[in-house]
């Protein structure tokens, strides 16, 4: 077994908790600004539009692992309702970054989260991959949260063109790393796009429960880990003494909850 050189995190739920934060909020943020660029149409007409715009590239987004970006879908609502955009319309670039300003302000780093990233930096090149529909808010985040210079390599799905659990993502990751997928340990706390994702290219893989996934979640995928924990401070103080990380070290029971 090769020895690992590096580390992948997933963000959003493995890194960063999503606090306080209103979705319908935010839509509404998005209508107004829609408006104020001068798109004459009524909140409740958008928002109709803009539901089943989204509906149907959720669909492609989640079946067919191909990211599309909010532009696309909300200048399709306004087509739809007769007006004339297209996704690089500077008026619906700002009406994203109208909508995602309060889910940007949410993102809060978990426990031991910073301390974590700090350790594992100083002896692997660390890299993060995040599905994610607009990768500015994932830069702003990183930054926000003061974490963006442990990282090596940050890919988000919506620069990549393809969401986890698709190869090609982690694939890409690995070829920024410099290293091979023996070579990498990833962790993260969703069962299909991330433990499933990464095992299927080969890597070594810990599961760590968050407020969108449970060790039930889990349980339930039938997806099976390397390694589990509890949360990101246990795996802090473990994460050396791993026998995935350290293949000389007595192996025993390699999860941990």
């Amino acid at each position: 077994m090769p020895p690992v050189k590096a580390v992948i995190f997933d963000f959003i739920g493995t890194l960063a908790n999503v606090e306080n934060y209103s979705l319908e909020v935010s839509k509404i943020k998005l209508y107004k600004a829609i408006a104020k660029a001068g798109f004459s149409v009524d909140v409740k007409s958008f928002l109709k539009a803009y539901s089943q715009a989204h509906e149907k590239y959720r669909v492609i987004r989640y079946q067919k692992l191909i990211e599309v970006t909010n532009a696309v879908w909300i200048s399709e609502a306004l087509n739809n309702l007769g007006f004339k955009a297209n996704p690089e319309d500077t008026r619906i670039k700002s009406a994203v970054n109208a909508f995602f300003e309060d889910y940007l302000n949410s993102f809060q780093l978990r426990p031991c989260a910073k301390k974590m990233l700090n350790n594992v930096s100083m002896d692997y090149k660390l890299g993060l991959v995040s599905n994610f529909t607009y990768a500015p808010v994932i830069y702003a985040g990183l930054r926000k949260l003061g974490i963006s210079h442990f990282f090596n390599a940050v890919l988000v799905s919506e620069e990549v063109d393809w969401r986890k659990p698709h190869p090609k993502i982690f694939e890409e990751a690995l070829k920024r790393l410099e290293t091979t997928a023996e070579e990498t340990v990833y962790i993260g706390d969703s069962p299909q796009e991330d433990i499933k994702g990464a095992k299927a290219v080969g890597m070594k893989t810990i599961f760590v429960p968050s407020q969108f996934y449970s060790l039930q979640d889990l349980k339930e995928s039938q997806e099976k880990p390397d390694t589990t924990f509890k949360n990101i401070c246990e795996l802090n103080k473990k994460f050396q003494h791993l026998p995935l990380i350290h293949p000389k070290l007595p192996t025993g029971n390699s999860t941990y909850i």
